[in-house]
């Protein structure tokens, strides 16, 4: 019967940062701690990342294949930035008649804000056990089989746009690193195209991904490999297929378990061979003959009496075999049963878990956005208090200035453009009043409640 493969298809997340995450991807099935891929927030998890996938801390490259993108994964997402975006800011430049909101660079436009840069996924098929006696031939064949699952990637996904697919095989199984840029379209502010992370991979089109990217796998993975392989069962709120016989000490338990299946199998040739004896024993107690003194003994040679001891030394060993394996199977068969319902309970809990933390994820984000807006509002505020000051000192100046022709110098050709501002409803009735009053002071409507509420003030005590 062909084996049954587990399929993982893990998306990069910031949630990858907690100590939990770390702690399942340390234990991971697979035997590779991939599965703690952060999300790619700006150009230094972008350079650890193409440190991680290139190995660029060791000498061993051997084992590392880049079937997508080049040798250095941030000149290729800088590049299709350039490829993907540069159009669309120059066209978003061409409309702003400010400067200070043209786009420079949006590569570093994208890394200064709290949005993903980049994404990394990772495919993996097959798990530790599977691939743990495979030659290497067997294993490189995955190149073509992943070489696949980038286009069947390309095809489903369209808008995630790759830079880079590495695949590993300096671990217990081989798996592949995708990095690339979710692309959001017809953007109503700023550029028409931008990164957009979170419009494109959601809770519901990431599970239909899923589907779609493992039923072309093991399509694939049966072509090149000439099987007809099924994958295993995928198990619902993971990233990652899980099964009964993954969970953790199960497989050390089963492996003690088929070491005393052997044990067993041996005592049972042991039973058979007792059996034979049997027959042999049988056979000297019926040969047995009374001796001449007493007909009620028995006479038996020295020979007989040792077989019949080998006999039931033999008998006592196994029989002492043959339980402490049945114990040890209804103590697995009791274990399994147990492990089997509290890791239910615990996927259960884990995907609730999960689904607050997106919530959480997502009422972070509105709060991150807010406070941009505010802290935007505040500025533009702080701007047109400047701007209404200057405003407050031009209009001082002039009502000053028609307040000394008209009063001191008894300009009349002031006193007339006064009048017609006046009837035109430019200035008001205080406006008016300051420009023909000698006694009224040169000010604005809110300096005179400030001087009257301060004469009042001071009126009162005394």
């Amino acid at each position: 019967m062909e084996q049954e493969l587990a399929y993982s298809f893990h998306l990069g997340s910031d949630k990858n940062k907690s100590k939990l995450a770390k702690r399942v991807s340390k234990d991971n099935v697979s035997g590779t701690t991939s599965f703690s891929n952060n999300a790619i927030q700006n150009a230094n998890d972008l350079s650890r990342v193409n440190k991680h996938n290139l190995r660029d801390y060791d000498n061993e490259k051997e084992l590392i294949r880049v079937i997508y993108g080049t040798d250095n994964i941030v000149n290729d997402v800088q590049q299709l930035y350039l490829r993907e975006f540069e159009e669309s800011k120059l066209e978003y430049n061409n409309k702003q008649t400010r400067e200070d909101r043209k786009i420079e660079d949006y590569f570093k436009k994208v890394c200064d804000s709290q949005n993903d840069i980049a994404c990394e996924i990772i495919i993996e098929l097959g798990d530790m056990d599977f691939w743990n006696d495979k030659d290497e031939r067997y294993i490189f064949k995955m190149v073509d089989v992943y070489n696949e699952q980038i286009k069947d990637l390309t095809k489903i996904v369209p808008d995630f746009k790759i830079a880079n697919a590495t695949i590993h095989f300096d671990e217990t199984s081989p798996h592949m690193h995708i990095v690339g840029v979710p692309v959001a379209l017809n953007c109503t502010r700023g550029m028409k195209k931008q990164v957009g992370k979170s419009k494109l991979f959601t809770k519901t089109t990431l599970t239909e991904i899923q589907d779609k990217m493992r039923n072309a796998c093991i399509k694939s993975y049966n072509k090149f490999y000439e099987v007809n392989t099924r994958l295993k069962q995928k198990q619902k709120g993971r990233n990652q297929d899980v099964n009964v016989n993954d969970m953790d000490n199960y497989r050390e338990i089963k492996k003690q378990l088929a070491k005393k299946e052997q044990k067993l199998e041996k005592a049972n040739i042991q039973t058979r061979e007792l059996d034979n004896t049997s027959k042999d024993i049988k056979e000297i107690l019926s040969n047995l003959k009374p001796t001449k003194l007493n007909k009620n003994n028995m006479v038996i040679s020295n020979e007989d009496v040792h077989k019949i001891k080998n006999y039931t030394e033999d008998v006592k060993d196994i029989t002492k075999t043959v339980r402490s394996v049945n114990d040890l199977n209804m103590a697995i068969k009791d274990f399994e049963h147990s492990a089997f319902k509290i890791e239910k309970e615990n996927r259960s809990l884990k995907y609730e878990i999960e689904l607050k933390d997106n919530e959480i994820g997502n009422l972070k984000n509105e709060l991150s956005t807010k406070d941009k807006i505010i802290g935007k509002l505040q500025t533009e505020k702080e701007k047109l208090k400047q701007e209404l000051q200057k405003f407050k000192d031009f209009w001082h100046s002039i009502m000053s200035h028609f307040h000394r022709r008209i009063c001191y110098d008894n300009d009349n050709n002031y006193k007339i453009v006064s009048d017609d501002l006046y009837k035109n409803g430019i200035f008001d009735n205080n406006d008016n009043e300051i420009a023909n009053n000698i006694a009224r002071r040169v000010t604005i409507p809110d300096e005179n409640k400030q001087i009257k509420s301060k004469k009042k003030n001071n009126d009162t005590r005394f």
